[in-house]
């Protein structure tokens, strides 16, 4: 089985040194996150100003990694698609598109990014839900209208703390979006409190691009490395090889220190599925 890493794991790295990391230990894909000592843009639920991100700066990033082996299989964006300011929001939807053209120009078939949420707000409100669900809906039409013209996919991580709480909405999302550039970032971590294994596979498997490799008990509001959680594995494992062979996976949570520990749980739990 095939693993990736996502490149934010390593923010004391340089892009070269990312990438020979990954290359010499394994690991065949990357998120990039433009996270790197030498390209520092990567703000979570944010923006920064990527205007020194020059076309020719994001294809000498991008073929570091595929120099060494690596395929980026996704750009990560994470901005915040739930912003109450509109000024805010465009300058936010706006950053999220100039990392489309980045995926386009250099043949990176997904830009991921979870809902987004309001600072000491996040989750669901009885009072703001579905103003707020119709506000986040209206906003990835939006992008996933650009998407389709620049012929990437908009990967989107649901998550339990969020306004997509489970796989079931997650489908209803993508029903009611209607795009065929919508595509999920799925991170069983992040759902396994509301949807079971199969049930994350049963409603989203068509429409995967990718996978983020952690764990979390289903009572915990953050997330573990994998195997330290209550994700039953095995069982996963078993359902990502019966219906969604060769997308990749990708390990989050981890650090330069305890990412080949976490990738060898991964591939003892996979060996589990053939004993």
């Amino acid at each position: 089985m095939d693993i990736g890493v996502v490149s934010r794991s390593f923010p004391k790295m340089t892009n070269e040194e990312a990438a020979a990391f990954m290359a010499e230990h394994g690991f065949r894909w990357t998120e990039l996150c433009f996270s790197q000592t030498d390209s520092n843009y990567w703000r979570y639920n944010g923006r920064s100003d990527v205007s020194e991100l020059t076309d020719e700066r994001c294809r000498d990033i991008v073929a570091t990694y595929r120099s060494r082996g690596v395929e980026v299989a996704s750009l990560g964006v994470f901005t915040n698609l739930l912003e109450p300011d509109e000024a805010e929001l465009a300058a936010n939807l706006a950053y999220f598109e100039r990392h489309m053209q980045i995926a386009a120009n250099n043949g990176i078939p997904a830009v991921a990014t979870e809902c987004g949420f309001i600072p000491g707000k996040r989750g669901i409100s009885a009072d703001t839900y579905e103003s707020a669900f119709q506000r986040f809906i209206d906003n990835v039409r939006w992008l996933a209208a650009r998407a389709e013209r620049y012929g990437v996919a908009i990967a989107l991580e649901p998550c339990v703390l969020d306004v997509v709480p489970s796989a079931k909405r997650t489908a209803d999302l993508l029903d009611q979006v209607g795009s065929p550039a919508l595509k999920v970032l799925l991170d069983p971590a992040n759902l396994i409190a509301n949807s079971s294994e199969e049930d994350m596979f049963r409603y989203l498997a068509p429409h995967i691009a990718y996978f983020h490799g952690k764990d979390r008990k289903v009572n915990d509001t953050y997330g573990r490395i994998v195997g330290d959680g209550d994700i039953r594995w095995p069982l996963f494992l078993d359902l990502y090889h019966r219906y969604t062979e060769h997308v990749p996976f990708i390990l989050e949570y981890v650090n330069a220190d305890n990412v080949c520990g976490v990738r060898d749980r991964v591939l003892a739990f996979d060996r589990a599925n053939k004993e």
